[in-house]
């Protein structure tokens, strides 16, 4: 875009900010049937029921406050800058927001079963992380029943892919959190099964982190159950708000569903498919899910 904005810059990020989603929150977790994509295809070090783990990210601050510019003197562009904000009412409110998911919780790490957060910082470099921790220890105080610790982001990511199952709830800043989610994505099988939450006290907005993927449009091949799966965290979460049960059944059913589908094998997109020759489409892959999830609804 002619600002500088990537394209989908005000539905996403504008809509973050305009309603206050300052929570991003990002499940990560390994279906049956799904095979994760560090080693590719044919091999599996991670099991199902090993990846199962939220990760939580600011949503509103961070690298992405529209607080840098650029010089151009004599319209040739010589500095960018970027600068990040960590306030104390953003940090305060998402790691709080991190206790309260891992407190509601049924189950904690799978590793040893324990309720565990976990903070992603640099502080030995950025003094916002240094804020951002500091705040992390006092509000953890408020849930003693929760092992807390931190991480250094480099560090976290070669941990995350070798033992994703000693993490719990992961909270970040905006920045780190948007990298590390990409990266936990390849643990539950890709883009394709990835979706987000976008949260914050009075609204909500769900979408798979994918995107839009315009290099497959018209193509009927990508994976739909990353956007089945937001809309199913979508119904979770206003059947909690409203304290429907129909719609967290709803939820629980379209859940069911997909699970239902990949412990079948089939169809399957041809990001899950391990034979390419029997790769479904798009339509096919809901269409399954849709019906499975209508009989489980109705039960």
């Amino acid at each position: 875009m002619g600002n500088g904005h990537m394209a989908g810059h005000s539905p996403v990020i504008g809509n973050r900010v305009k309603m206050d989603l300052y929570a991003n929150i990002r499940p990560v977790k390994l279906y049956p049937g799904v095979i994760h994509r560090i080693h590719g295809k044919q091999k599996q070090v991670w099991e199902p029921g090993q990846v199962d783990m939220v990760i939580l990210r600011e949503n509103t601050e961070g690298m992405y406050s529209p607080t840098g510019g650029v010089l151009a003197p004599g319209d040739v562009k010589q500095v960018a800058i970027d600068t990040r904000v960590i306030t104390r009412r953003g940090s305060e409110r998402i790691i709080r927001k991190a206790f309260e998911v891992c407190r509601a919780r049924k189950t904690g790490a799978p590793a040893d079963g324990k309720k565990r957060v976990t903070a992603i910082v640099k502080d030995n470099v950025l003094h916002g992380c240094r804020l951002f921790k500091e705040i992390f220890f006092e509000i953890g105080k408020e849930y003693p029943e929760i092992e807390k610790e931190t991480a250094i982001v480099d560090a976290f990511t070669q941990w995350l892919v070798m033992k994703p199952d000693w993490y719990d709830v992961v909270v970040a800043t905006n920045m780190f959190g948007d990298i590390i989610t990409d990266l936990a994505s390849v643990l539950q099988g890709g883009m394709g099964m990835a979706a987000g939450c976008n949260v914050g006290d009075n609204n909500g907005m769900f979408e798979p982190i994918h995107g839009s993927a315009p290099k497959y449009t018209g193509m009927d091949k990508t994976n739909p159950m990353a956007m089945i799966l937001a809309a199913k965290e979508g119904l979770a979460w206003l059947g909690h708000r409203k304290n429907d049960a129909a719609l967290a059944k709803a939820a629980e059913a379209i859940e069911e569903a997909v699970v239902s589908v990949l412990k079948d094998g089939k169809p399957l997109t041809y990001d899950l498919e391990t034979d390419s020759s029997k790769a479904a489409k798009c339509s096919e892959v809901g269409k399954a899910i849709a019906a499975r999830a209508a009989a489980f609804a109705a039960r």
